[in-house]
């Protein structure tokens, strides 16, 4: 079976802001050295679907470059991965949904006429082995298999929930955020929370495609519009990644899957990373996370001079980062990081090339690329100054965005 992967990677990423203030949300950083879209790759690539096209729209510039300069597969032997943008290829007007992101580019599909399509979200921290649920996608014979992910049943009201006939597989209601929704028959206090994840029959995703597009009531979203019509239709099942079994992974780390669509979201799963045993373990060397890195030099930890010590610890601590007599608990530094004499940084994110300056302190915050903590500054102490500035979570994180000015 020639099966054909597209990850959706057009999302705006609002609630990101201001990391996506100029990038894509799939592109912006996660973990110190990699992209968010890095983990939908490396699943895919690491089941060898190695023929995977990426739909863009919004700020797509560094996530184009991150996808050529990163992904180069052999095009001798037929594998790519290949960013495309929104072409207007029905007249001048951006994807409507996700539904008529796939319509708009159907030649891609019948450039390579897969008998199954694979269709990912790009913006999810997991792993994952897609061959698991492609295997009971074909056996099944179904038009559709989508993703759930265990949930409590508490939160239904935050996801869309799938529920399913008698025997547990096939699909029978696909409800958005529903507030009254039942448990499972096998764990009543848990529902099916859908991953954003399907399996497609190629012919059966073309018709319902060409189906909604002609549909002016239509959102034109797979979720909203797309999988009702193979439940109506009875050809839709569930794939319950519970029962994903990925190489390498551990009891702690199994069924490990996080939307990172909000601020706080984003922060908490970079604090997954840190424990000495990991809720999600990036050290998983049979099935690795890949990613591109400039040719930096070790980190680097200098000075032992009574309080003047060069540490870090509980931490993640990126190739180029030099930690100058500084300290870092429990925070992810990434490429470029420099942290300067008594500065001191805890459970926070410092993308690419911050700065911290002498005396410095920041706590629960996430610093994004080539900002500078002036000397003495103090970030994430008084919350109400600190939302003068710069963006301030629910939970109380300080968000700074790319490039912005720091004062004192």
């Amino acid at each position: 079976m020639k099966v054909l992967a597209i990850v959706l990677a057009g999302g705006e990423g609002k609630r990101l802001m201001p990391l996506t203030a100029d990038r894509a949300k799939p592109a912006v950083p996660f973990g110190g050295i990699y992209r968010l879209i890095d983990f939908v790759l490396s699943n895919l690539a690491n089941a060898n679907y190695l023929q995977i096209v990426v739909l863009t729209q919004y700020k797509n510039h560094s996530l184009d470059r991150h996808i050529s300069r990163t992904w180069r597969l052999s095009s001798m032997l037929g594998n790519y991965v290949t960013p495309v943008p929104a072409q207007q290829r029905l007249g001048p007007r951006w994807f409507a949904g996700s539904a008529d992101a796939l319509f708009q580019n159907l030649n891609l599909i019948y450039d390579e006429l897969p008998d199954h399509v694979i269709v990912f979200g790009a913006d999810h921290i997991y792993r994952m082995d897609p061959r698991q649920m492609v295997e009971q996608h074909i056996d099944s014979g179904a038009d559709v298999t989508v993703a759930a992910i265990r949930q409590p049943l508490q939160l239904a009201d935050q996801f869309g929930v799938i529920e399913t006939d008698p025997a547990g597989r096939r699909i029978v209601a696909f409800r958005e955020k529903p507030k009254d929704a039942v448990g499972l028959a096998d764990a009543p206090d848990q529902v099916y929370a859908s991953m954003g994840n399907y399996v497609f029959r190629t012919q059966s995703l073309i018709e319902a495609l060409r189906e909604d597009a002609l549909d002016p009531g239509s959102k034109h979203d797979l979720g909203g519009n797309i999988i009702p019509m193979f439940v109506k239709s009875g050809g839709a099942e569930v794939y319950d990644f519970a029962h994903n079994v990925v190489p390498g992974s551990t009891e702690r780390d199994r069924g490990y899957w996080r939307d990172v669509g909000t601020l706080d979201a984003f922060y908490d799963a970079h604090m997954d990373l840190i424990s000495v045993h990991p809720v999600f373990n990036l050290y998983n060397d049979r099935w690795p996370i890949y990613t591109g890195q400039d040719p930096l030099p070790p980190a680097k930890f200098v000075h032992n001079d009574g309080d003047r010590i060069g540490h870090a610890l509980e931490s993640l601590v990126s190739p180029g980062v030099i930690v100058s007599g500084g300290t870092a608990l429990r925070s992810i530094l990434s490429p470029g990081v420099v942290l300067h004499s008594h500065s001191h940084v805890e459970d926070s994110v410092l993308m690419g090339c911050v700065k911290v300056g002498r005396g410095a302190i920041v706590r629960r915050a996430i610093i994004d690329k080539n900002v500078v903590i002036p000397d003495g500054a103090r970030i994430g102490f008084d919350l109400d100054y600190d939302r003068q500035r710069f963006t301030v979570t629910d939970s109380g994180v300080v968000v700074i965005g790319k490039n912005e000015i720091v004062e004192r």
